[in-house]
């Protein structure tokens, strides 16, 4: 027995947590709901707390230096607090809410490149390992969200890639940020390289935050060359949206010197 119980705190032989989602779809602002199920292992064990979270990648450069992390956020607590016997089952229910800036997984039915969200079930057992569950989720826009896209695709610009930087925005919530990179076409083409949109979204609206032809991040030097207005949920018309976009773009091309 003894030797069952060293082995379980490597995590050979120990309790396992799997998740069950109801739907491995969700929105920013939502609730992802699903069953956990604890299957004891070879000897009895503590279980501390059983958690939830999303869990995000994220890419984070320092120098000329890039790596990516997993960072967690979102986390809950969903119980705990018992004995799990050998071999024994325990199931139970979960709501776990969506941060309101959760980024987005999939825009009209297509994956975007880089992007991987999903929740993360762990137990804490005293002096033990556990790996957890990892359930891929697909995040997909809210409406607001999906018209200033259209209305930025009806300007002639298209989906180029999108990634998850390490950071804060003056207004964001999460240890990251999402950028969505456009490339241009038209008579954009002839004046901006690409286009970079993050939504920092609350329950009253989103702010859109815009930088063309970057240099740097959003958290370098170029910060102040940033375009960035506010939307209500409500403000879905693709036409407004598209006149609004322009007069943003043509104010930062302003500011950029590209009439000069």
């Amino acid at each position: 027995m003894g030797m069952k119980r060293f082995m379980s705190r490597l995590g050979v032989g120990g309790a396992e947590v799997e998740t069950v989602l109801d739907r491995p779809e969700t929105q920013p602002g939502a609730v992802v709901t699903g069953t956990t199920t604890i299957t004891g292992g070879k000897v009895d064990q503590q279980i501390e707390k059983v958690l939830v979270a999303l869990e995000a990648t994220v890419e984070v450069e320092r120098g000329d230096e890039t790596w990516y992390e997993q960072v967690t956020f979102g986390s809950q607590q969903i119980g705990g607090g018992f004995t799990i016997r050998a071999g024994q089952q325990i199931s139970d229910r979960f709501g776990l809410a969506v941060p309101w800036q959760t980024p987005i997984t999939d825009v009209g039915g297509w994956h975007l490149r880089g992007m991987k969200i999903g929740v993360r079930t762990k137990l804490a057992i005293p002096g033990a390992v556990d790996p957890g569950d990892l359930d891929p989720v697909a995040v997909h826009p809210l409406p607001i969200q999906e018209a200033v896209l259209a209305a930025l695709g009806d300007l002639g610009f298209h989906f180029h890639s999108a990634d998850v930087e390490k950071g804060h925005l003056g207004g964001s919530e999460l240890p990251f940020y999402q950028e969505i990179e456009l490339k241009p076409s038209g008579e954009y083409a002839r004046r901006i390289r690409e286009l970079e949109v993050t939504f920092l979204v609350d329950g009253a609206g989103t702010d859109v935050v815009l930088e063309a032809d970057r240099r740097g991040g959003l958290l370098s030097a170029g910060g102040d060359e940033l375009s960035r207005f506010r939307l209500a949920h409500h403000d879905l018309d693709r036409r407004s949206l598209a006149g609004l976009l322009n007069q943003q773009l043509e104010h930062l091309g302003r500011r950029r010197g590209w009439f000069r």
